[in-house]
């Protein structure tokens, strides 16, 4: 099984303006992204490999939406 890291740098700037508002739009945007990632792989596991990891697919939905 691969790992993969979606960690990512966020850039921020404290004098505001229009760069915040990119900024915040980018956040926004990797957040969803990243969670739309996580869904996906964690829908493509099937029930015993759900298990391995101690869920159920009823909990995707729900460790996606706590963790995002």
């Amino acid at each position: 099984m691969a790992a993969f890291d979606t960690n990512r740098p966020i850039a921020t700037a404290s004098s505001g303006g229009l760069f915040s508002i990119f900024s915040a739009a980018y956040s926004a945007f990797v957040g969803w992204y990243d969670a739309r990632a996580t869904r996906r792989a964690l829908k493509a596991l099937n029930t015993r490999q759900l298990d391995d990891i101690g869920m159920v697919s009823a909990d995707i939905d729900l460790f996606v939406a706590k963790y995002r």
